[in-house]
């Protein structure tokens, strides 16, 4: 699959405005400011395809990206603390966990959460949720070239135990470095195809 073919495609505000359902769909949730979009321009090899803000709760809508004719690639807007009025961010997750539950062409979330922190109540509450309804979830520790080498795996063991997740389960990634593009694009390969 070549990720380098992408192109933009729409912002969806409302279920009535997703695309029709026919290619497989890969979405990408994490909290506020947590790498999301620098990922996506990572795997997609584009500096700025996927916008990227300092400001938390810039991502809005669902922002959908064709790659060619094989699947979508669905960035969703971040949770946490996104400085948005209430009724905004409520309107977001009832348009987000619709979305997640009822999209059948939905092969797999990636589930970005920032290696550098400890295990968080939104990302295990995701986490759970996506287990619970069956959802096939891919998690990616990023940001990882921030931390020195026994430090990045001291990490990434306290983040797996605090979200039940087994090793081989997961990737360390950077956007930075590049470090795990390669594993990233197997792993959705295999989600895709499977």
């Amino acid at each position: 699959m070549d990720f380098s073919k992408v192109d933009f495609l729409l912002s969806v505000h409302s279920i009535k405005q997703l695309p029709e359902e026919g290619m497989p769909e890969i979405a990408f949730a994490g909290k506020s400011n947590v790498g999301k979009s620098s990922l996506m321009n990572t795997l997609i090899g584009r500096k700025a395809l996927v916008k990227v803000s300092a400001r938390p709760g810039k991502t809005q809508g669902l922002n959908y990206f064709q790659v060619g004719n094989q699947c979508y690639l669905v960035d969703l807007p971040g949770y946490g603390y996104a400085k948005v009025p209430k009724a905004m961010k409520d309107a977001w997750q009832g348009l987000i966990s619709t979305y997640l539950e009822k999209r059948a062409t939905l092969k797999c979330v990636v589930v970005i959460i920032d290696i550098r922190h400890e295990a968080k109540a939104h990302d295990s509450q995701l986490i759970e949720w996506l287990r619970e309804q069956s959802i096939p979830f891919l998690p990616v520790y990023t940001k990882i070239d921030k931390l020195s080498g026994s430090a990045r795996g001291k990490h990434a063991r306290l983040l797996d135990l605090g979200h039940g997740i087994n090793k081989d389960e997961r990737i360390l990634f950077s956007s930075h470095t590049g470090q795990g593009r390669d594993e990233l694009i197997a792993a959705l390969q295999s989600f895709l195809f499977s």
